[in-house]
């Protein structure tokens, strides 16, 4: 008989011996690991970019603009020129839109908004719309000390569809009327 040998397991690059999430949640407060596709190192990359104090941000939009998370829509005549990325690196920022590009085949909540936003947006929005969004989870989860909720998605997302179902009704009830 053949004795079943466990492989031994390949340390990753930048991988530690031991877990960090305790001592995120020490230095933290909250545990950023649980949001889904956000690990270790992006945390300690994150947290090493950015640091712990979320109030030198007025919102998290200026905190999303500061990490480089939205679009440079140049507007002229009342029409969009262009919009295109600022070209400036910020580390955190790319920390994010790495993670969010690994929610594509994600079963979570924050996964089917990655699916419904690369249809609508194409790849390269999806990842930056997500990423938009996971520096929103992570702004409000340090600036308040609140844990990471995947229920508070779920309910949205219930509320569009009831919403769009809504809407679909009525504009059939209106084509009804007009036929």
């Amino acid at each position: 008989m053949k004795k079943t040998q466990k492989k031994k397991s390949k340390a990753k690059k930048n991988q530690f011996d031991f877990p960090l999430s305790s001592y995120f949640i020490e230095l933290t407060g909250v545990d950023l690991c649980k949001i889904p596709s956000i690990n270790e190192i992006t945390v300690l990359e994150f947290i090493s970019e950015v640091g712990l104090d979320m109030s030198k941000w007025k919102s998290y939009k200026q905190f999303d603009a500061w990490l480089n998370l939205v679009s440079n829509t140049k507007i002229t005549g009342g029409k969009i020129v262009s919009s295109k990325m600022i070209k400036k690196k910020n580390k955190a920022g790319q920390c994010l839109r790495q993670a969010a590009s690994c929610l594509s085949c994600s079963k979570t909540p924050l996964g089917d908004y990655y699916r419904k936003m690369r249809g609508r947006l194409g790849g390269k929005g999806a990842t930056l719309a997500t990423a938009h969004k996971l520096a929103k989870i992570i702004y409000t989860m340090l600036l308040n000390k609140t844990e990471y909720n995947p229920e508070i998605l779920i309910d949205n997302e219930q509320k569009n569809k009831e919403q769009k179902i809504k809407n679909l009704e009525k504009q059939l009830s209106r084509l009804k009327k007009a036929a």
